[in-house]
């Protein structure tokens, strides 16, 4: 199976009316996907800006995403194995996308010089 991780994150040419159509119930997009949906792009926001964060803070939000998308519970509605059930993604697909993300972030990141 090709690996198609290489374009996860880079930016597509794509209609909204396109993007949207997987989301939509009739004519009308269902409020909860679009909850889901903008649960999801925020949780995908924190662990992309937080991967290399150094101070407390973004640390501690890195880590509470991570445990998030790592997580298989599906006991909770809001789970990231339900949410991404819901909207048709693959989550080991989608985790396997971040951790290379991550993986290639730390490798460009500068290397800490001890004083």
């Amino acid at each position: 199976m090709k690996d198609r991780s290489n374009g996860l994150f880079e930016p597509d040419a794509l209609l909204p009316s396109q993007f949207y159509a997987a989301f939509r119930t009739g004519s009308a997009i269902a409020g909860e996907k679009r909850l889901m949906l903008a649960v999801l792009e925020d949780a995908l926001d924190c662990y992309r800006k937080y991967s290399a964060a150094r101070d407390g803070q973004g640390v501690q939000l890195f880590r509470d995403v991570d445990v998030w998308i790592t997580s298989r519970d599906r006991r909770w509605f809001y789970s990231y194995e339900n949410i991404c059930d819901t909207l048709e993604i693959d989550p080991d697909y989608l985790r396997a996308g971040l951790a290379r993300l991550r993986r290639i972030g730390s490798e460009a990141a500068p290397a800490r010089v001890a004083v």
